[in-house]
């Protein structure tokens, strides 16, 4: 389990959003002074949660997680897996899915997910995962942005749009102050974190984490 300081974090993230077109460079960061000055400033409500399963469903998990955090893919690989199959695609959760950003390259990661929309978030987040032992260790901060456009492609999406998605520094900035809105405000300090029916969840088997939405669904 990956634990984080949100505020040094959200600053980290954000980025200046300069992608040369050519993936020539990759984002500046801004210092920490002027990221915490800059998102008091943002106004979050253009931000979608990004949701699976029945909008009526009795149980309501959501899951804090980054994509350069191996725990995370880890939980993807198998254990979601298991959870979409169980619960999800049954009617019985309705699945939130909320971005933690460590640095930059997660940050990018998002907003290539987020290109797709709602229909291509949570394929272009499972591809994302899966190779993640593969773009997160590109090498140069250019060369990590060029793997994140072949994972965009890859998923069907055209490279201007891509492109356009990546240069959006205002999204950029909209989505860490977002994400330190709700990591705050659910007491986040960790991912894979998941909050169920209200209360917080941390990692733990799959076994473990289906007995308590058993016992949710119980109740």
């Amino acid at each position: 389990m990956t634990r984080f300081n949100t505020a040094l974090y959200a600053a980290l993230a954000i980025t200046a959003g300069s992608f040369a077109l050519n993936g020539g460079t990759a984002p500046a960061f801004v210092s920490v002074a002027q990221a915490q000055e800059q998102v008091t400033e943002v106004d979050t409500s253009t931000i979608v949660d990004m949701v699976q399963g029945a909008e009526d469903a009795p149980v309501t998990m959501i899951e804090y997680a980054s994509y350069t955090c191996p725990h995370c893919a880890n939980f993807h690989a198998d254990a979601y897996k298991k959870l979409k199959a169980d619960f999800i695609d049954t009617g019985k959760v309705k699945f939130i899915y909320r971005e933690v950003y460590f640095d930059g390259p997660g940050l990018w990661a998002s907003m290539v997910a987020r290109c797709g929309g709602t229909d291509k978030f949570f394929g272009i987040t499972d591809l994302i995962f899966a190779g993640q032992s593969q773009w997160t260790r590109a090498g140069s901060p250019a060369a990590i942005a060029d793997e994140l456009r072949k994972i965009g492609r890859l998923a069907g999406l055209e490279s201007e749009k891509i492109e356009a998605c990546l240069q959006d520094g205002t999204k950029a900035q909209t989505l860490v102050t977002w994400y330190q809105e709700n990591a705050e405000a659910d007491e986040v300090t960790a991912t894979p974190s998941f909050i169920l029916n209200g209360e917080k969840v941390t990692n733990q088997p799959y076994a473990s984490l289906k007995a308590l939405i058993d016992a949710e669904l119980a109740e």
